[in-house]
């Protein structure tokens, strides 16, 4: 008589099938599925004509496509109604074929939305400092302003904000310092109010937060990976396990910055591809300043 398998077992091998499956597809949906994320920064220096600023902060997209042409992601950032734009570095991958062609669609499309500021990240530099200089010439004719350890004013009814960014310390050995950028701009403005485009989450405290800047925009950390409750994530970029500042609003640890605050997107890509997010899916950041 020939051996039956046990219905039993048949049962429990169509739900590990079927438990599998289901992962395959969460995991799949939690790193395409985009999440738009409400938020607001308060500070009694913003200057009045400037309260209720939004910003849309969009950080290491690493070539990725949401949609075909990244239609989807230009929707969502549309449905935000956004005054400006930051592009917080990691915009194209080191491992990109073609970062030009995807880094001038994406400046061309987010330009014609709003203002656009971009930073370089680490992984723009790992093409050359050749490939960076073209990025950013592709950049600048698609209407994106790059910040390489400058600033640029912002003027409502007579008042002034400043938008400054650093490229990543990956770039030139003798380029601008944070801390040269900074006094520049108090060389300026006695007491500005400013914001900062800065890539690396990891420098915030004991470096970017003594620049003085009202509020940091950082990304890098891609929110920890894989975001397991009670934690900012399992491991970072660095591979740094159960890291810190990788998603959110934080003050600055040192008792000297006199309360700085950064804001670190859990940004978009993935890089390597096979580094794919758990609990943490793909983040449009919307920051409304406010005067309070």
């Amino acid at each position: 008589m020939a051996n039956r398998r046990c219905p039993r077992s048949q049962l429990h091998a169509v739900m590990r099938w079927g438990l599998l499956a289901l992962l395959v597809l969460f995991v799949y949906w939690d790193n395409t599925a985009l999440r738009t994320d409400s938020l607001t920064y308060t500070s009694t220096a913003l200057p009045a004509e400037f309260d209720g600023l939004r910003i849309v902060q969009l950080s290491d997209l690493h070539n990725r496509e949401f949609g075909k042409n990244n239609q989807r992601l230009y929707a969502a950032v549309k449905q935000a109604v956004p005054d400006l734009i930051f592009l917080t570095g990691d915009l194209v991958d080191e491992y990109a074929e073609a970062p030009i062609p995807y880094a001038k669609a994406v400046g061309k499309a987010l330009s014609a939305i709003a203002p656009t500021y971009y930073v370089t990240g680490n992984h723009e530099w790992a093409h050359g400092n050749a490939a960076v200089e073209e990025l950013k010439t592709a950049l600048r004719e698609s209407g994106v302003t790059v910040l390489s350890n400058q600033f640029v004013p912002l003027e409502r009814n007579g008042q002034t904000i400043f938008i400054a960014g650093i490229d990543d310390p990956n770039g030139y050995a003798d380029q601008t310092t944070p801390e040269e950028l900074a006094a520049k701009l108090y060389a300026q403005q006695e007491a500005p109010f400013w914001l900062l485009l800065a890539h690396r989450n990891t420098l915030f405290n004991g470096r970017y937060c003594r620049l003085g800047a009202d509020l940091t925009f950082c990304g890098h950390a891609h929110g920890g990976i894989w975001r397991l409750p009670f934690t900012d994530g399992l491991v970072d970029t660095n591979l740094n396990l159960l890291p810190s500042f990788t998603s959110g609003f934080y003050h600055c640890n040192d008792v000297d910055c006199e309360g700085a605050e950064v804001f670190v997107s859990r940004g978009l890509g993935n890089s390597p591809k096979w580094a794919f997010r758990l609990f943490n899916r793909p983040q449009v950041a919307v920051i409304t300043l406010k005067k309070g």
